[in-house]
């Protein structure tokens, strides 16, 4: 009997590994010709993984481009590569920690006051964190580094992007949103709770709670010159993993040879922030530069509102913050 087992399980491993390379030999690259000069782009999570080379591709493109990120020696040593691979001076590092609405908010405020305009928003920053601690604005830090956080970011900023019309809206989502739930009395998931507890579903669900909030965002924003798009990047070689456990993040190494290095992964990313083939686009959901069918955790426009409205009342969104 353990011999089936055995059998069972090394057959449907061959099978998902087969199916992981085929994916990872089918990726699209971006082959747009677009020039970004006097463009102004901000990419979250900007020092390595996606982040690093969407950032170096708007580089490349001549855009002013903003390295949005939590640590200064990290976001500093990928600036300095970025210049020597773009011949682009104009890349710049500026903090922001997303387990803090506190830097948030200050971020959004030395960018509104010293940037004259901003054409691209690539929400990228994100993390895989399973234990269930509470920051110091008493949100889970896994929800609010995910979710509450680059919600607030993208409000504040919405101004100085109508002000750059035509603008866009990225956010790098995920293929586990399809394995999440949203807890309307509970959005916040917090530390007390059995949710709180669960293990990978702690990031599905925060990642399917900004999707919710992107979707409405774009219907929000519709007609305003800003589009709003969001996407699956495959699954990739990153750093999201670095706070998984040892064992945890074995196993991920076991398997990396087969998942999609970082480049190929952010694609998309920059895909919809550069093709002129999605330039009135909005609303939507891409996988590898093509556009996909969004997935049904997210597709509820009255869900979709509500988590809207409750996570601005759980980040404490004014009226003079944002005016949608």
């Amino acid at each position: 009997m353990w011999v089936y087992f055995l059998f069972s399980c090394l057959t449907l491993t061959a099978a998902v590994l087969i199916r992981l390379k085929v994916i990872k030999v089918r990726t699209r690259w971006d082959r747009s010709p677009t020039c970004l000069v006097g463009k102004t782009a901000i990419v979250t999570g900007a020092n390595c993984g996606l982040g690093f080379y969407t950032a170096q591709d708007l580089a490349k493109r001549g855009a002013r481009v903003i390295l949005a990120c939590r640590s200064r020696e990290r976001a500093e040593a990928a600036r300095r590569q970025i210049v020597r691979a773009t011949h682009n001076q104009n890349v710049h590092v500026r903090i922001v920690d997303f387990a803090s609405l506190k830097s948030v908010r200050e971020f959004a405020k030395e960018i509104n006051s010293s940037e004259e305009r901003l054409d691209i928003l690539v929400n990228n920053a994100g993390a895989l964190i399973f234990e269930d601690d509470v920051t110091e604005d008493g949100l889970s830090k896994f929800m609010q580094v995910n979710h509450f956080g680059p919600f607030l970011l993208t409000e504040l900023l919405i101004d100085l992007l109508k002000k750059s019309k035509p603008s866009r809206i990225v956010y790098v989502s995920s293929s586990s949103v399809t394995h999440g739930q949203i807890h309307l009395d509970n959005l916040n998931y917090s530390a007390n709770s059995r949710i709180a507890r669960l293990t990978f579903s702690n990031y599905a669900n925060s990642k399917l709670c900004h999707l919710a909030t992107t979707n409405e965002l774009a219907k929000r924003l519709r007609g305003s010159g800003i589009t709003v798009n969001s996407l699956d990047p495959g699954t990739v070689r990153t750093e999201v993993t670095r706070n998984l456990n040892i064992m945890t993040q074995g196993l991920f190494r076991i398997l990396a040879s087969f998942f999609k290095i970082s480049e190929e992964g952010a694609q998309t990313s920059i895909y919809l922030a550069v093709s002129d083939d999605v330039q009135d686009v909005t609303g939507k959901y891409f996988y590898n530069c093509a556009l996909s069918e969004m997935p049904s955790t997210a597709i509820d426009s009255t869900l979709n509102r509500k988590v809207w409205e409750k996570s601005a009342e759980l980040v404490h969104l004014t009226h003079t913050e944002s005016t949608l």
